[in-house]
């Protein structure tokens, strides 16, 4: 008989300790971190999930990982903090060298490696929508072979508030990439589309029956963006929403989370459209 005992169960409700790596300023609200956990395990996540991210002695708050398993360390993952509270901008006021607290990965996903694969790929991203959206891009793009045309549609309220201004160019100059932008305000130095996201569906062409759409944004923006894609006669099946909520527990307990009895913890933050179609106007 063997005496071997099994390793006890991860407490989903203990943070683990963990390194930031890189902090860059993105943005006047925005920064980016490079995230390495203390144990070196797996943190074994997919584009869509989101992480517990907590600070001793000031709290916890839910951020999406915005890096692709295909481009970090097993151990590592990114993300980007806006600041909007206590934790976030503690996390603001943080360096290279100092640590942190996780519990994750929690939530849904976007099915990169499921429905996602062999199809036309239509991302559309509205300001801080890009975080999460960046992990399923990247993921795309590292394996390039397993999709059809990719066309990525990016709109921010000013040129000062873009994100990955590095990665967009890049994006822009890939001949295998469709990338448009816009903005609802220009200024001295902008000569790109100024207009709301919306205004980008005009100079792109889509196969319905062929193509997943993704999106993700501030709520108002999900009306007019899924309006746009019901004229392509998209199927609500084949788009996918990124909702996020004040996700405090992240496994569904709390109840802080929810969208008309949809709990966005465990049931999303990614959604498949078909499914929340009745719930749209709490969206």
């Amino acid at each position: 008989m063997s005496t071997t005992m099994a390793a006890p169960a991860k407490d989903i409700y203990l943070p683990v300790p963990a390194t930031l790596e890189e902090v860059t300023r993105l943005t006047d609200s925005e920064m980016f971190f490079r995230v390495r956990l203390d144990s070196g395990d797996p943190l074994s996540y997919m584009p869509g999930q989101f992480m517990e991210i907590s600070v001793p002695g000031i709290g916890e708050a839910p951020i999406s990982i915005s890096s692709s398993p295909t481009r970090v360390d097993a151990d590592v993952f990114e993300m980007v903090v806006r600041n909007v509270g206590n934790v976030t901008r503690t996390l603001h006021g943080l360096k290279a060298g100092d640590k942190i607290g996780l519990r994750g990965p929690f939530g849904t996903r976007f099915p990169v490696d499921r429905e996602m694969l062999r199809r036309d790929l239509l991302f559309v991203c509205g300001g801080i929508g890009l975080v999460p959206v960046r992990s399923a891009i990247h993921y795309a793009l590292d394996r390039r072979e397993d999709y059809g045309d990719i066309t990525i549609l990016f709109g921010t309220r000013s040129p000062a508030e873009r994100l990955f201004a590095d990665e967009l160019r890049d994006w822009e100059t890939r001949s295998d990439v469709q990338f448009l932008e816009t903005v609802d305000r220009g200024d001295a130095s902008w000569r790109g589309n100024v207009g709301v996201i919306t205004t980008l569906f005009s100079k792109i062409k889509v196969a319905p029956e062929n193509t997943v759409a993704v999106v993700c944004g501030p709520p108002i923006m999900y009306r007019f963006v899924l309006l746009e894609l019901q004229k392509f006669r998209m199927k609500q099946r084949h788009i996918y929403l990124s909702l996020e909520r004040h996700m405090k527990c992240g496994v569904g307990k709390c109840g802080h989370c929810q969208i008309n009895g949809h709990y966005a913890c465990q049931e999303g933050a990614v959604f498949n459209y078909a499914d929340i179609a009745s719930v749209q106007e709490a969206i």
